[in-house]
């Protein structure tokens, strides 16, 4: 671990390698406000700069494994590399950004905060989303926006399958091709509020190649669909002869 600056701006780098993630984790939570870490050497590690509560820069050279930047508040996460599931999960302010790909799960319940992908995104990224913000440069994988309770969902590429499933308040924009709507979303076209949101977050993300006034809103149809089966049919049947002779 090296550790340089003043008795005001605090800048340490730590090794995966030679430290592990409890300790990384462990010194990543012992830095004051306003301070700045960079971790090297995270090869694909699980949990890193998990339940940060300071309002600190961490940088991260190289790929991570799931769980980046969960649970945390205030920070500034930065991962130079591509991420495992779930990063941001559970976040409650600050950023988590990837320079690369997300696999499945990302921003999933996040209260808060900003969670930026700069590449693709696998199945069910912003799950459950709960007043966070996920915006994805590319492509979102099927069931985006599973679940989401309030929120908005960015997606500068096109969208999988069943985009939507459940959802509920949450607004989820997409600038390229919608491979399917789930039977509780519906599409909508933007409005001029719309578009003033969705330039705000573009160019807060450094999304220059969407263009706000050509996306497409898709929104919850205020109902769940319901899965049915032959079984579930028969289970809500009444029997034959049932109802006669539970009224004799």
């Amino acid at each position: 671990m090296i550790i340089r600056g003043g008795p005001q701006v605090v800048e340490v780098t730590l090794d995966a390698d030679e430290l592990g993630v409890r300790e990384v984790n462990a010194a990543l939570h012992a830095l004051p406000g306003g301070a700045a870490a960079r971790v090297v050497n995270p090869r694909g590690r699980h949990n890193l700069a998990v339940g940060l509560n300071e309002a600190v820069k961490v940088d991260i050279h190289g790929p991570v494994g799931h769980y980046v930047g969960g649970l945390g508040k205030y920070a500034d996460i930065t991962v130079r590399g591509s991420a495992g599931h779930g990063v941001g999960e559970n976040l409650m302010s600050g950023r988590v950004r990837i320079a690369g790909t997300a696999d499945r799960g990302a921003a999933a319940s996040a209260h808060g905060g900003t969670i930026v992908i700069e590449g693709d995104c696998g199945p069910c990224a912003g799950i459950a989303l709960k007043g966070g913000t996920l915006a994805i440069a590319g492509d979102a994988g099927p069931y985006c926006g599973w679940s989401a309770q309030s929120g908005v969902i960015l997606v500068g590429g096109d969208a999988g399958r069943n985009l939507g499933h459940a959802l509920y308040e949450a607004v989820i924009y997409v600038a390229g091709r919608i491979d399917g709507l789930c039977g509780g979303a519906r599409a909508e076209e933007v409005d001029e509020n719309d578009v003033t949101a969705a330039k705000i977050l573009a160019v807060a993300c450094g999304f220059d190649h969407i263009d706000p006034e050509n996306l497409t809103k898709v929104v919850s149809r205020r109902y769940l669909p319901r899965f049915e089966t032959p079984r579930r049919a028969a289970l809500r049947t009444p029997a034959s002869g049932f109802l006669s002779t539970a009224s004799a």
